[in-house]
């Protein structure tokens, strides 16, 4: 009877904290599209910002956001992946296994500012790549990585030990087993936390301040040596240093939503692929 009570209690807790989860969910999304949904158009969408960023649209900010995130997605996901390989499949279990999932932990908690500072001093004039979609683009990726790397990791040490063993048994080898054999079956959860890792870097602003973001710029990037505008860094710009906020605060909340759309569409597009590959190999 205790334990019944228990179990009880414990589900109603854990209900309330999904409901109060869901509540602040619903009310942040409700408050941006509340206040950003006036703002939008057609041109708003296509347009380029006009009469120092008071009025136009903000197309080269959406451009810039999504060039900004695809690269940092492609350096870091084969990057994180195979990292997270080597560490599961490769590399044997002690002391520097254990110093190396450490240093990615501790990579993890690091603040975005200090990837920024980092990505300026060692992209944008030690390589000199200057400011650009490509600096942008790699300190974004070393942002991430450690969460790719975390989330490999738990989805390949999820893969059963017997299905390694069944396809080395069949005299496959250690490659082909995990490309073959681990990958598949993991492919789910490292999609997961890519797409998670998705929403962190189109959502950044700190580390593309210093390597990638312009504040005012008419045109679109031409190259990926090219500075170029992003949302993040063009709402942080519209609210605090903006010359006329009463005009500069509604295009603000309009960004702010349409950066929320964009995350949610790019995710989206990312489980359909998840979904599609489990699909194909289920």
């Amino acid at each position: 009877m205790k334990n019944k009570i228990i179990q009880q209690v414990s589900f109603l807790l854990i209900g309330a904290c999904i409901l109060i989860t869901l509540f602040f969910l619903a009310s942040l999304i409700y408050f941006i599209a509340k206040n950003g949904l006036p703002v939008l158009s057609w041109s708003f969408l296509t347009q380029p910002p006009k009469d120092a960023m008071s009025s136009g649209g903000v197309a080269p900010a959406i451009i810039g956001t999504f060039y900004l995130t695809l690269g940092a997605i492609i350096i870091a996901a084969p990057l994180g992946l195979a990292c997270a390989i080597y560490l599961q499949e490769y590399c044997q279990k002690g002391t520097v296994a254990s110093i190396i999932k450490i240093g990615v932990n501790n990579l993890a908690g690091v603040p975005s500012v200090v990837f920024g500072l980092f990505g300026l001093t060692f992209f944008v004039k030690f390589l000199g790549f200057g400011i650009s979609i490509l600096s942008g683009a790699l300190t974004l990726a070393i942002l991430i990585l450690p969460s790719i790397i975390s989330a490999s990791c738990e989805a390949l040490n999820a893969v059963p030990n017997s299905i390694r063993e069944a396809s080395l048994a069949l005299g496959a080898t250690q490659f082909q087993t995990i490309r073959k054999a681990v990958l598949p079956c993991a492919f789910g959860a490292v999609m997961t936390g890519i797409i998670l890792s998705i929403a962190r870097a189109a959502g950044e602003t700190a580390p593309i301040l210093f390597t990638a973001a312009a504040f005012y710029k008419r045109g679109y990037p031409d190259s990926i040596f090219s500075e170029t505008m992003a949302l993040p860094y063009h709402i942080y710009a519209l609210m605090t240093e903006g010359t006329n906020p009463a005009k500069q605060e509604p295009i603000a909340y309009g960004c702010a939503l349409i950066l929320m759309l964009m995350v949610f569409i790019i995710s989206l597009a990312a489980i359909f692929l998840r979904n599609k590959y489990r699909r194909k190999n289920g």
